[in-house]
C-alpha cells in the first residue's frame, strides 16, 4: 500500500476495480483546510481519462510493474506490433494503450510498462522527443514574421503539427511527444 505522498507521474494504481496510470498530479495545501492531491488518471484498459482528488495521507493500492524496451515494428489497423530489444519476442498492443500513436515511427524504441502479476502490458511510454520529417506544408510568406506565426505541417507519420513559417518540406523537426508541439528544427 502506498499513500498520496508516493503519487508521481507514471505510477500505476488500482482504483475503482480498474488499473489507472497517473498522467498529471498536483499537491495542494490550501491556507484553510487539509491538504490534498489533485490527479488526472488514465485507465489502462479503456484509455478513458478521469480527474480525481485524494485527501492527504489517503491509502492507494499501487500496482507492481516492470519496464521493458520495445521497438515499434508496424501496425495493422488499431493493432500495433512491438519487439522486445533484449529477447526479440514480439507483442501486439491496441491503439488505446498508446499515448501518441500518431507520432510513432517504425523503428522507434519505446518503454512498455508490464504488470508483474499477470505479465499483461499496461501502457506504452514514448520517448520525450521524436525527430520526424515534414512531408507537407505551405511555403512561408516572406515578411510575415512580426509575430510568432505558425502554419500547419504534416510529418512522415501522418500527424499534424503547427510549425514556424521558416519550416519547409523535407526538414527534420523535433516534436515533444507529451503535448505534440514543435520544439526545434534539426540540422542535417
Amino acid at each position: 500500500m502506498a499513500t498520496t505522498s508516493d503519487i508521481r507521474k507514471g505510477l500505476c494504481i488500482r482504483y475503482n476495480s480498474d488499473i489507472f496510470k497517473v498522467i498529471e498530479f498536483l499537491h495542494v495545501k490550501p491556507g484553510k483546510g487539509p491538504a490534498f492531491v489533485r490527479t488526472k488518471l488514465k485507465s489502462v484498459t479503456t484509455g478513458k481519462v478521469i480527474d480525481n482528488t485524494f485527501s492527504s495521507g489517503h491509502k492507494i493500492e499501487d500496482v507492481r510493474v516492470e519496464t521493458h524496451k520495445f521497438q515499434y515494428l508496424y501496425n495493422e489497423g488499431a493493432t500495433y506490433h512491438f519487439m522486445n530489444t533484449e529477447d526479440y519476442s514480439q507483442i501486439q498492443l491496441q491503439e488505446s494503450t498508446l499515448d501518441r500513436p500518431d507520432l510513432l515511427k517504425e523503428g522507434e524504441v519505446v518503454t512498455v510498462i508490464i504488470n508483474t502479476e499477470d505479465q499483461m502490458p499496461l501502457s506504452v511510454e514514448m520517448p520525450v522527443y521524436v525527430v520526424l520529417e515534414v512531408t507537407a506544408t505551405e511555403p512561408g510568406v516572406r515578411g510575415n514574421t512580426a509575430t510568432n506565426a505558425t502554419k500547419p505541417a504534416t510529418v512522415e507519420t501522418g500527424a499534424r503539427v503547427n510549425v514556424p513559417l521558416f519550416i519547409n518540406e523535407g526538414d527534420k523537426i523535433k516534436i515533444d511527444t507529451e503535448k505534440g508541439n514543435y520544439q526545434e528544427r534539426m540540422k542535417e
